[in-house]
């Protein structure tokens, strides 16, 4: 159970995150995807490292608008119906700012469409055609939405474009997973999902998954979690503090410990995940970079 807002305590001080340099790319970034009317999760979802990341030159593209259909009781993207389609020119807009911002990663997700036949996944392949056709010494990481009642066609149409990694968030431990993320998505069908990625994968791909903790969960459930995201051949795994956007949003059970992050980055390791991303301020595109680079290190 969740502690009264009087008695949560304080954000710690390993939560705090400074602000954006004056020197930093930071202005420059936000500029230029402003003036390529780009979405990114990283202002969408108020992410806590967007002065970090926009400052050395990186971002997280969020294709499909900035509507989502579902509302997750933890994320502070808007939620509704989209009032326009996709957009068949945001592709090539978002390779041309990929290129000059000289990305050699380059990271997509979007919002939940599912007021579309197959759930945006023509937009994220053609997303990926234009990064490799203007970028072609670039890897490209995709991070897709479950897909619900598509999921094959979906799979089909993004792996065909070939990403260098395919990554889908678990979220959260399957015990939570229903009351975060509501009816239409399903923890198993996660799980599956990444399974079946690696399976229809035409070529080389890392498969990827994250969750949050201090949503209520145990740390006998961060470990069942971890091990069957390793059942489902998932290679890269990231572990962040959950935020509360908003006061409407779930409250946060409990501010985790860096030493509890290191301790849940060495099981990941003994479990067999190439790469382990796991501190308190760690999302799924945080150093994705760095993460994807991770896997060939011994």
């Amino acid at each position: 159970m969740s502690l009264p807002v009087g008695d949560r305590p304080r954000r710690p001080e390993w939560m705090k995150v400074r602000a954006p340099s004056a020197d930093s790319l930071y202005g420059d970034v936000r500029k230029l995807l402003h003036g390529q009317h780009l979405h990114t999760v990283c202002e969408e979802a108020h992410c806590p490292n967007v002065g970090e990341c926009w400052g050395r030159g990186t971002a997280a593209f969020q294709i499909l608008g900035d509507t989502c259909t579902r509302a997750c009781r933890y994320c502070n993207v808007r939620s509704g119906k989209p009032q326009n389609p996709p957009d068949p020119d945001e592709p090539r807009r978002l390779a041309k700012a990929a290129a000059e911002m000289k990305l050699r990663h380059v990271v997509v997700t979007s919002v939940d469409r599912d007021d579309l036949p197959n759930r945006g996944a023509s937009q994220f392949a053609a997303t990926i055609h234009a990064l490799h056709e203007l970028l072609p010494d670039a890897s490209v990481e995709v991070l897709t939405p479950d897909f619900a009642g598509f999921e094959e066609q979906a799979l089909a149409l993004v792996l065909a474009a070939r990403p260098e990694v395919f990554n889908h968030n678990i979220e959260t431990v399957r015990r939570l997973h229903a009351r975060m993320r509501g009816g239409k998505a399903s923890y198993a069908g996660s799980l599956q999902l990444l399974a079946r990625a690696g399976e229809v994968a035409t070529g080389p791909v890392a498969t990827k998954s994250g969750l949050m903790v201090g949503l209520g969960e145990t740390k006998e459930e961060i470990a069942e979690t971890l091990r069957d995201l390793r059942d489902h051949g998932v290679e890269i795994v990231t572990i962040g503090q959950y935020l509360q956007p908003t006061p409407r949003h779930t409250p946060i059970d409990r501010w985790v410990h860096p030493d509890e992050f290191e301790s849940f980055r060495e099981l990941g390791r003994e479990l067999g995940f190439s790469s382990v991303f796991s501190a308190p301020l760690v999302r799924s595109s945080y150093r994705a970079d760095e993460q994807h680079l991770a896997i060939s290190e011994p």
